[in-house]
């Protein structure tokens, strides 16, 4: 139930946020009863203002409650950006963000190591290039990746 409410949800914020090239990265349904939290991660290419954030909160909050789309009517919703460091999941992402830096968590291990951290060099069939030191470059199958994010240098 928790997938098709999730599904359901990215599809009405793509919607919302197609004139304003607006995505949505991430949604999450936490919790249960009234300590529901609907959490929506939101971006552009150059970058989510509080304003973005406003006006899909208000479109996604009028939409859900209209078509009922979360049983109960009760839950918190979220909007925001997904931050500095956010989370890679989508093979345009890796696309979108190459030249920056990453760190990726693996579910088996490439040359001994199941944590990389680089610069993402590229995305192509399936596969990411990140050059974890100069002249050193790791393919990393996609469908090895567990977990993975952009790095910030603080």
């Amino acid at each position: 139930m928790k997938s098709e409410i999730v599904d359901k949800v990215t599809e009405i914020v793509e919607r919302a946020g197609r004139n304003e090239g607006i995505e949505a990265v991430e949604v999450e349904l936490k919790g249960s009863g009234s300590a529901r939290v609907l959490r929506i991660f939101i971006d552009k290419p150059a970058g989510v203002t509080h304003a973005d954030c406003r006006n899909i909160s208000e479109y996604v909050g009028t939409v859900l409650d209209m078509e009922d789309v979360i049983p109960g009517g009760r839950y918190t919703l979220e909007v925001s950006s997904p931050g500095v460091e956010r989370k890679l999941s989508h093979p345009r992402d890796f696309e979108r963000f190459a030249g920056q830096k990453a760190k990726i968590v693996l579910s088996e291990p490439i040359e001994g190591h199941k944590v990389w951290e680089g610069t993402l060099a590229g995305f192509a069939d399936g596969v990411i290039t990140l050059e974890a030191a100069p002249g050193e470059s790791i393919p990393i199958p996609l469908t090895q990746v567990a977990r993975a994010n952009l790095k910030f240098d603080w």
